[in-house]
């Protein structure tokens, strides 16, 4: 990015939103510390949870009603036995199993992860929660119940022997 067009932008934001004068120096610092040749110390970035607000990214967060933590974004190489190294210093595990498919038996790229407490799910949900695994970064949720598929209605329309009849009215030969 050319140097103009970084300081236009940044005028953009500083310009058009309301920011207070520690983000306007943090944005001031981000975008003018790579131009810059000054030998002045840049502030650090304050974590990335006090610039969109207090907490944002926590207050999103479903609470844990069950000790079963489901995990998204596995590698296709995560294993059982890799998902259960990875959560086990936060509790005692009672499973972790990598979903595979039937056909392939390849990882679909998630699992599900079962604490003995809700304590210990809640610890693993923070500790875990888009950290690296296996070179991908893992997502950890609370786990769904299973909804249960309704059952096949009978087809009263189609004969029973395997067959249908085609009824094609007129013919024009």
């Amino acid at each position: 990015m050319a140097l103009s067009s970084s300081s236009t932008l940044l005028r953009r934001l500083l310009g058009s939103t309301s920011l207070s004068s520690s983000r306007s120096s943090v944005l001031r610092a981000a975008f003018c510390s790579s131009s810059s040749s000054s030998s002045a110390p840049s502030p650090t970035l304050p974590p990335p949870s006090t610039i969109f607000g207090d907490d944002t990214e926590v207050a999103n967060v479903p609470p844990l009603t069950t000790p079963k933590l489901f995990v998204s974004g596995l590698s296709r190489l995560t294993t059982d036995e890799k998902l259960k190294s990875a959560f086990a210093p936060f509790g005692q595990l009672l499973e972790a199993k990598v979903i595979t498919d039937r056909v392939s038996g390849r990882s679909k790229g998630f699992g599900f992860v079962r604490y003995v407490s809700l304590e210990e799910a809640e610890t693993a949900r923070q500790e875990m929660n888009a950290k690296f695994l296996d070179g991908w970064v893992i997502f950890v949720d609370p786990a769904k119940q299973r909804e249960q598929k309704p059952a096949p209605q009978p087809d009263t329309v189609s004969s029973h022997t395997g067959f249908t009849i085609n009824k094609t009215v007129g013919w024009c030969g």
